[in-house]
């Protein structure tokens, strides 16, 4: 084999290896597609960052008790896509949310859409893989 194939080769597999635990970081596994949530809380924080935003949702149960739930989306450059800014959900903003829940049954979940109750405003994070 002449130096220029072993070198393309040996180029793919170091990007194949690099690879592996990027596609690892990104899957939604610990996510159940096939179950949805709907709760309704108020927004405790909004962590608009990379790689992954996270908006933190007081829900307040049947007994009083309040759980913190998480719920997963994209980084803030796919957010702004959806049309989605940190200053959407300032903490103490009542709101409707859906997601995927997380499959132990933790209080986490994917972000599918939520709906901001002041002015019924529906936002989608995943409008932000649309392409245009």
């Amino acid at each position: 084999m002449n130096k220029t194939r072993l070198s393309v080769c040996m180029m793919a597999l170091a990007a194949c290896v690099v690879a592996v635990p990027v596609m690892a970081h990104h899957s939604g596994a610990m996510f159940d597609a096939t179950r949805e949530v709907t709760l309704t809380g108020t927004v405790k924080e909004f962590q608009y960052t990379n790689p992954h935003s996270w908006l933190l949702v007081d829900v307040k149960g049947a007994d009083g008790k309040v759980t913190t739930w998480g719920f997963e989306a994209e980084g803030p450059s796919t957010l702004g896509r959806a049309g989605i800014r940190r200053s959407d959900f300032a903490p103490g903003t009542p709101i409707t949310i859906k997601g995927n829940p997380h499959r132990d049954g933790r209080p986490a979940a994917t972000w599918a859409s939520a709906t901001r109750l002041s002015d019924k405003k529906e936002f989608n994070p995943r409008a932000g893989f649309a392409v245009r």
